[in-house]
């Protein structure tokens, strides 16, 4: 019992320690546990060894994945994104898989079905890290970024039939096909079972569970869904891991689907981090360190192919180079999911030892480099993109048309809620404007008169300069992100010093940094959202509105410069006040 107890202290004092690296240096915290588990595991400092437990357990993280992922399942949203996700994600999983299936059986002699398995394996990128960095780099709605994300998706879905496919691919070469086909006829059985029944029931017993008004009941309601559903799949020879698709998807149907993934989210990271930590256990170091030329081949093979087949496919759908490039660059590496497959593979005897350590090191290893890949190429293509400018002259030529006859005008970048909101009201003092978006729908909307919406980055000096930059009698940045404005301010600045601009944020822990850049005044929407609550509460309970108000202007007056003694005069106006405490 105590050595039991020393293993686990040992796994969690490594496990807090590397996780807290991760974060200090900005890294997926699954990199964190695949490491963990190289240094605990047999292959380690032996710490820890594998057992059928520990990975029955660890197999309920990528249960619990697959729920999120069928929570984040959407019709509306995959019909939406239909051409971007079967087109682009079904040719990149499907090239990929091919090219890595001919690589493994012509270069490496091995049978096809260990070539297509780990084609498979390394055909899925990591959601984890990928979706991190961009939203990180506010590179989320870039067209690079929905063209990954879409692809992404599609993986996401495609390993559903993976996980039915493998175990028929492991049967002997007679009844393969057999196999195939009743594992398939079985998966739609269940499934349709699952889904007719769960669209009438789910909501049923959620509803039922609220109306109780228990947080611990409505926790326990859907750790009791998850594992049933998985235990269903389960039972009838399928992937546990289905079934939890499904009931994800089912709940995502629902009003309650963001509370039910609030709840299960400290289970999923638990129990995934272990799952990552049993892979890292698996991984065998002393062979790998003695193979190293292979894995050096196989890590070179699988970014750099991976990324050709993301590339050529990119070029197709008449992507400039730069977005192809940064495409491919953010879809290079392995995933979450290809660490499944692979493992999958392995314990079905598809793969030997030898190509299950190289394949798993190369796989790993593409993982710790895709931040420095994808910061690297999207440096590259930056350069090549403010260098491009046979393919932006035209975008260019539009938004000079669109501002020649404005003068003293004001610039809005990002046209928006609240871009639209502005426009309106310097419509309304009949002050002319020009719009900047890189969203064609916001660009295609309705606009006041006396103002244009044009397609274009306020990032890009020859865009600001053909918005009549040197003629605005004002900047207005109304990007939803802090990285996007404070590059917009810079460039601004770089160009003209003198123009006022005027930043809105979503709170206030960038005013700083926005005011260094040079925003002449931040306006957070928390702060004026919280005013008008504050405002509105005292009246409700009785305060004189105008007292209520000149409270208001108190705090307006001491947060913002510009406006100060207008704010000042108001509130002596008003009688004296005080900001609220």
């Amino acid at each position: 019992m105590h050595q039991n107890l020393l293993a686990l202290l040992l796994l969690l004092t490594a496990t807090v320690a590397m996780v807290s690296l991760a974060r200090r240096f900005q890294l997926p915290s699954i990199l964190a546990y695949l490491t963990v588990g190289i240094a605990v595991g047999p292959h380690g400092f032996g710490f820890m060894q594998e057992s059928s437990q520990v990975a029955a357990f660890a197999e309920f993280g990528v249960v619990f994945l697959m729920f999120s992922i069928g929570l984040e399942f959407s019709l509306p949203r995959l019909k939406a994104m239909r051409g971007l996700v079967f087109g682009f994600g079904g040719a990149q999983l499907l090239l990929t898989a091919l090219g890595t299936g001919l690589v493994t059986g012509l270069g490496y002699g091995q049978d096809w079905r260990a070539g297509l398995a780990v084609g498979l394996a390394v055909a899925m990128s990591s959601t984890a890290i990928v979706a991190k960095l961009l939203s990180e780099r506010f590179e989320l709605h870039s067209r690079s970024g929905r063209q990954t994300m879409g692809v992404l998706l599609f993986q996401d879905l495609a390993v559903v039939p993976c996980l039915i496919l493998l175990p028929a691919l492991a049967r002997p070469a007679g009844e393969m096909i057999n196999a195939l086909l009743v594992a398939m006829t079985e998966a739609a059985v269940v499934l349709g079972a699952l889904i007719w029944a769960g669209q009438r029931l789910l909501r049923r017993v959620y509803d039922a569970v609220a109306a109780r008004r228990s947080e611990e009941l409505f926790v326990l309601a859907t750790l009791w869904i998850v594992v049933g559903l998985a235990y269903a799949t389960g039972a009838a020879g399928l992937s546990l891991a289905l079934g939890a698709f499904v009931g994800g998807m089912l709940i995502s149907e629902t009003m309650y689907r963001h509370q039910v993934e609030a709840d299960i989210r400290p289970f999923r990271d638990i129990l995934l981090g272990l799952f990552f930590v049993t892979i890292g256990m698996m991984l065998d170091l002393r062979f790998v360190t003695a193979q190293f030329d292979k894995l050096l081949l196989a890590l070179a093979l699988l970014v750099t192919g991976k990324g050709l087949v993301v590339l050529a496919v990119a070029l197709a759908a008449r992507n400039s180079m730069d977005i192809a490039l940064r495409t491919a660059a953010q879809l290079a590496q392995a995933g979450e999911f290809g660490l499944v497959l692979i493992g999958l593979a392995f314990h079905q005897q598809l793969i030997g030892n030898d190509v299950f350590q190289i394949t798993l090191s190369a796989m790993l290893a593409s993982m710790f480099v895709a931040p420095l890949l994808i910061e690297r190429v999207a440096r590259l293509s930056g350069q090549m993109a403010k260098g491009d400018w046979a393919h932006k002259a035209l975008s260019i030529h539009q938004i000079v048309v669109a501002g020649f006859a404005l003068d003293r005008h004001v610039i809005i970048c990002g046209y928006g809620r609240t871009g639209r909101n502005i426009a309106r009201f310097l419509a309304d003092e009949g002050i002319g404007f020009l719009a900047l978006d890189v969203d064609p729908h916001q660009v295609q909307a309705a606009t006041p008169a006396g103002g244009r919406v044009v397609f274009g980055s306020a990032d890009r000096p020859e865009v600001l300069k053909a918005a009549g930059l040197a003629r605005a009698s004002a900047v207005v940045i109304a990007y939803p992100d802090v990285h996007s404005a404070e590059r917009a301010v810079r460039m601004v600045r770089r160009e003209r010093a003198d123009v006022p601009v005027i930043v809105r944020v979503a709170d206030d822990s960038a005013i700083d940094k926005l005011k260094q850049a040079g925003a002449t005044e931040v306006i957070p929407e928390v702060l004026e959202g919280s005013l008008m609550i504050a405002a509105e509460t005292l009246a409700q309970l009785g305060v004189p509105v105008e007292r209520a108000m000149t409270r208001v202007r108190a705090v307006r007056a001491e947060r913002y410069a510009s406006l100060r003694h207008h704010y000042a005069g108001d509130a002596g106006a008003g009688g004296s006040a005080s900001p609220p405490s």
